[in-house]
């Protein structure tokens, strides 16, 4: 049974998952700057985050039960190998750039998706939605400020992060659309069934590729390496919750707010403060993904 419309209680549980996805990216930063002990690379970091995500889901799932017949492996693989891809490169670019910079730049995400959905999906874009891509990439532009001084190398590293979240979007549409219609899965089994598996093989990849570059974590790199994994899965709950709680259209613009929450943690533990043009790069970022919703909304109505 859907689970009761209450805009409110939407509002809350996004805004808590925009909180706990900037959280992420803070202690991402703080490990990727040897706070708490050696400086550890991104990719050792990702690794912690998909292996506690699933201990932290491990309780869950030997409750729940859910059924593994007929998931799309392929299709689950694909997924996966985008999202710890996503991941470890923004995990990277928080370490070497201002919070709200990366934050922003991977929220070109929504535009990547939108141009990989007319191969792949067969999608048709109008005028306002390649509109909405350009003020987005305009944004962009201006944080990554390319031939500048200001050029940020590091950069690039967020614009990557953005790509694989859009290829990700793609492949995870694919599997709601499918395994959802299902008529062998619980309710609420499959969406369930989607997080166990890309948790589980993105700790198998996260951690076979960080054996290359592993340090011995101190006690302090070990608790934010555990927190990152339990805030993140806490953050895909929420997330799920406030879409059942309230109408997407209404719903999902709320989590440029997580932009927000990362400009005030980068202030509060760096001391960082987004300049000008960064904040004038975000809001138009931001601005084609809020069209780009709009007209989502539009054309689904």
């Amino acid at each position: 049974m859907p689970s009761r419309s209450s805009p409110l209680v939407a509002v809350g549980l996004m805004l808590v998952a925009c909180a706990c996805i900037a959280a992420t990216s803070l202690m991402a930063k703080a490990l990727g700057r040897g706070i708490g002990g050696e400086v550890m690379h991104p990719l050792q970091v990702s690794a912690g985050r998909f292996a506690f995500a699933l201990l932290t889901l491990a309780p869950i799932l030997a409750w729940a039960r859910p059924g593994f017949a007929g998931a799309a492996w392929p299709v689950h693989v694909g997924r996966t190998l985008c999202g710890w891809a996503a991941v470890s490169t923004m995990f990277a670019a928080a370490a070497g750039m201002r919070l709200a910079d990366a934050t922003a730049i991977s929220f070109l995400s929504p535009m990547v998706a939108m141009v990989l959905a007319i191969p792949l999906l067969g999608e048709r874009i109008g005028p306002w939605r390649w509109a909405a891509a350009g003020v987005a990439l305009a944004g962009a532009l201006v944080l990554i400020r390319p031939g500048a001084e200001a050029f940020q190398p590091v950069a690039l590293v967020a614009l990557a992060s953005a790509v694989f979240m859009g290829m990700e979007t793609i492949l995870v549409k694919r599997l709601t659309g499918g395994e959802s219609s299902s008529g062998e899965t619980r309710e609420g089994e499959p969406m369930l069934r989607i997080l166990a598996i890309n948790n589980a093989l993105g700790a198998a990849i996260a951690v076979a590729v960080a054996s290359f570059v592993w340090i011995w974590p101190s006690p302090t790199q070990w608790a934010l390496l555990a927190a990152i994994g339990a805030v993140m899965v806490t953050a895909q709950a929420m997330f799920i919750q406030a879409l059942r709680r309230g109408d997407a259209s209404f719903v999902v613009p709320l989590f440029y707010a997580t932009l927000v929450f990362a400009a005030l943690y980068d202030l509060a533990v760096f001391g960082e403060i987004p300049t000008a043009l960064s904040g004038l790069g975000a809001a138009l970022i931001v601005a084609g993904a809020v069209v780009l919703a709009w007209r989502e909304r539009v054309r689904r109505g």
